[in-house]
């Protein structure tokens, strides 16, 4: 079931968010996450988020900052069950465009979003991490 964010999800939705980009981006140091753990967990309820929850399970969520998509995150148990997609078609029916970055080297995430139809439209250094990342869009037809 796809729900809005409610503040009880939250220790559950870090959980997810630190064990999800630590697994993803091992070109990153790990404890570049650990250190803006805090700041995320400060932020994160500002920003519009969807919980995909099985059960009493929080399987992944989608956060975003109107119309940009600071990302998407699935535990690794459920990874490849289509939960990621069903999050980014509940915000599409909602958006008439939407915008994200992505990592160059995260290519799982690369396929997947250009299996939803978004493209590159700018390339970039990410200052913070000294990674390349794609800025992405898509637009509704």
């Amino acid at each position: 079931m796809i729900r809005k964010f409610k503040t009880d999800d939250l220790e559950q939705v870090m959980e997810l968010w630190l064990a999800t980009n630590i697994s993803a981006h091992d070109f990153i140091p790990t404890k570049y996450w650990q250190d803006n753990y805090a700041l995320v967990k400060e932020m994160l309820p500002q920003a519009e988020i969807w919980v995909y929850e099985a059960g009493n399970e929080l399987l992944g969520f989608i956060g975003l900052q109107a119309d940009h998509i600071a990302g998407i995150f699935v535990a690794s148990k459920a990874q490849g069950k289509g939960i990621g997609s069903k999050l980014l078609a509940k915000v599409k029916q909602e958006r008439e465009q939407l915008s994200l970055a992505v990592y160059a080297k995260n290519e799982r995430a690369l396929k997947f979003y250009r299996r939803a139809d978004f493209a590159v439209v700018n390339e970039q250094l990410d200052e913070a991490t000294s990674q390349v990342e794609y800025q992405m869009e898509w637009k509704a037809r």
